[in-house]
């Protein structure tokens, strides 16, 4: 009895101690910063199962719970900003994932080292980083894959083992790469959150972009490069918004034989968006004063704001719709212009039928307007009874000289 008593106590405490290790509390990962970061827990997984991850160029993504990130760097080492970040990152006690090129592992195979030895999940990312990657053909993309495998090998040594994750450069993915991924077992890694690190922005840009975006889907891959220097200058930025934001970082690793994958749902391999606000049904029928080019006119909000119409109201309407109204008779009443105004006055520089170009000033009132017509008028009468008097005048002289050529005449006999 004692026997199974001390047996059953034992193993609480191991099963206590694998949920400790499985959700990886930051007291046993960073002793002596009880405020540091830290790694919330780790995933195993198998690249077999799930050999293609990261929304941003596939379906799936790693089964992150709501707030749980995973960071990324590709492209290095390049000192002296690989460096700073493991610094940075070793201070937070955070693990990451590096994507290593092959060129710059024989460059700094040193460096390559201390990722590894700092805890770090070390993949693989080609042997160049040519862009862009698609433009590769076949065997171009086996060889850049299998060399830039060879080069971190060789820059890490045999004791220590590379994962089996690949990310394609620029997410320069095609169907000939992904089946010789697939051929060696490799997991392919795109990203769910991009930082823009690798644009000419600002390092605060950098990480305003990067919490925008996570804060946006609320959990993903984050992808960063350890080869600028706004990355270096953005990534305190970052761990600290992510500790104020209640995030945790989750570390991830591959599956062996001494250690199993974490097991998961498929639905866990997806990204849920959070969910969208649910609009109130409308039935239009029921709408009252409905009109169809004003519906379509209306927003969302101005159409929850409509009201619907009682069923009795409704036939009420309908019935007294029905009905012929009296038609009104008024009494047509004469419009008389009101004073000072005159119905005559033109816009300035418009004709008038016999007055000729009318100009009024702007800002005139309406008596000015009606004396200015008037003038005009007047001159205008004043010229016309000018030009007949002068045409009566010219008559008269024609008479009046042949009277005088008459009379000569008979003088004259």
């Amino acid at each position: 009895m004692y026997a199974m008593g001390m047996g059953f106590r034992l193993a609480s405490l191991i099963f206590a101690g694998l949920a400790v290790g499985s959700t990886a509390a930051v007291a046993s990962d960073c002793p002596g910063r009880s405020g540091a970061l830290g790694v919330s827990r780790t995933i195993v997984v198998d690249p077999t199962e799930h050999s293609r991850i990261g929304t941003m160029s596939y379906v799936e993504t790693l089964p992150l719970a709501d707030k749980e990130v995973v960071l990324t760097f590709d492209d290095g080492p390049l000192p002296p900003y690989t460096d700073k970040i493991l610094e940075m990152l070793a201070a937070e006690c955070v693990k990451a994932t590096y994507f290593i090129v092959g060129s710059m592992a024989r460059e700094y195979p040193q460096l390559v080292k201390r990722i590894y030895d700092a805890g770090h999940t070390v993949g693989t990312h080609s042997m160049s980083h040519p862009i862009p990657f698609k433009r590769q053909g076949v065997e171009k993309t086996k060889a850049q894959i299998d060399n830039g495998i060879k080069a971190t090998e060789a820059a890490l040594g045999d004791d220590r083992t590379i994962a089996p994750f690949f990310r394609f450069p620029g997410f320069g993915s095609t169907d000939h790469g992904e089946a010789h991924l697939a051929e060696r077992g490799l997991m392919a890694w795109g990203a769910d959150i991009p930082a823009d690190d690798w644009r000419k922005i600002g390092a605060a840009e950098v990480a305003k972009r990067a919490m925008r975006r996570l804060d946006g889907k609320g959990k993903g891959i984050l992808l960063l490069h350890d080869i600028h220097q706004r990355t270096v200058d953005a990534l305190p930025t970052i761990l600290k918004e992510l500790k104020a934001g209640g995030y945790r970082i989750v570390h991830v690793v591959p599956a062996t034989p001494d250690r199993p994958k974490t097991v998961t749902t498929a639905a866990e391999w997806r990204m849920h968006t959070p969910p969208q606000p649910v609009l109130p049904k409308i039935t239009l029928a029921d709408v009252r004063e409905l009109d169809g080019s004003g519906i379509v006119s209306k927003s969302a909000s101005e159409l929850c704001e409509l009201k619907a119409v009682p069923a009795r109201e409704q036939r009420i309407a309908k019935s007294r719709a029905g009905k012929p109204k009296p038609e009104k008779q008024a009494a047509a009443k004469p419009r008389h212009p009101k004073p000072g105004k005159t119905g005559d006055a033109k816009q300035p520089g418009t004709k008038v039928a016999g007055l000729g170009v009318v100009g009024i000033k702007l800002g005139e009132t309406d008596s000015k307007r009606t004396d200015a017509s008037d003038k005009q008028t007047a001159q205008a009468g004043k010229s016309a009874t000018h030009t007949r008097a002068k045409h009566v005048n010219k008559k008269h002289n024609k008479l009046a000289g042949a009277k005088a050529a008459a009379s000569d005449l008979r003088s004259t006999r």
